[in-house]
């Protein structure tokens, strides 16, 4: 089985992360890892061409004429306009990703509102008619009270421990975190909304994800 969880969100501390990475460690590093691909291959290759020159002109500037000035076997060559070039591409890839990464964090800003919202739409707690409803597609799941439960079995004690940490980050993404019973090649699962006092469309949503996990 190729159990695999959706890929992360953009959480604030991920985003400051990646602003961090963009603005004091390389341009481009932190838009990359946001998977920002256009915009921070295009940082990174203006930082390091910027830093590459950079370092050309003080190598030229210090060791070459500096140290030929004092031996008296060299001639003076300007080279101020490689050391300036560098700096202002670099200064360009830095200022590109400053604004790459106040996106990202605008982004972030947006997913958390947005999560949270969702977050409290789905913590209504649901009604016999629609938890009926919500059953008949789900007939693996046994309700008991406010809680609904099911047992998968799987072909091995690895494989059942692959599907509980993929359910495992699915549930930490969701906050929702079901109660887990381990035995061997079974895994039993049960929900509820503790918060709602009940069954809510956050219990159906997470027994659908784990049931199509199942399958993989």
């Amino acid at each position: 089985m190729n159990f695999k969880a959706d890929p992360p969100v953009l959480t604030r501390k991920k985003a400051v992360t990646y602003v961090l990475m963009n603005l004091l460690a390389t341009p481009g590093l932190g838009s990359i890892m946001a998977r920002r691909w256009f915009a921070g291959i295009g940082q990174m290759v203006l930082s390091l061409v910027g830093f590459v020159l950079i370092m050309v002109w003080f190598y030229k500037l210090v060791v070459v004429q500096f140290y030929g000035q004092i031996n008296g076997n060299i001639t003076v060559h300007p080279v101020g306009w490689i050391g300036l070039t560098g700096a202002i591409l670099f200064a360009i890839a830095w200022f590109w990703s400053l604004v790459t990464s106040f996106s990202i964090s605008q982004e972030a800003t947006k997913m958390r509102v947005a999560s949270l919202q969702h977050f409290s739409a789905r913590l209504v707690k649901l009604d016999e008619a629609k938890i009926i409803l919500a059953l008949a597609a789900l007939p693996e799941w046994k309700r008991t009270g406010d809680i609904i439960a099911r047992t998968y079995a799987f072909k091995d004690f690895p494989a059942a421990m692959k599907f509980v940490n993929v359910v495992a980050d699915l549930a930490e993404q969701a906050q929702h975190h079901p109660d887990m019973d381990i035995r061997w090649n079974q895994v039993t699962l049960a929900l509820t909304t503790h918060d709602a006092g009940g069954l809510t469309e956050k219990d159906f949503a997470l027994a659908r994800q784990c049931d199509a996990l199942s399958l993989q």
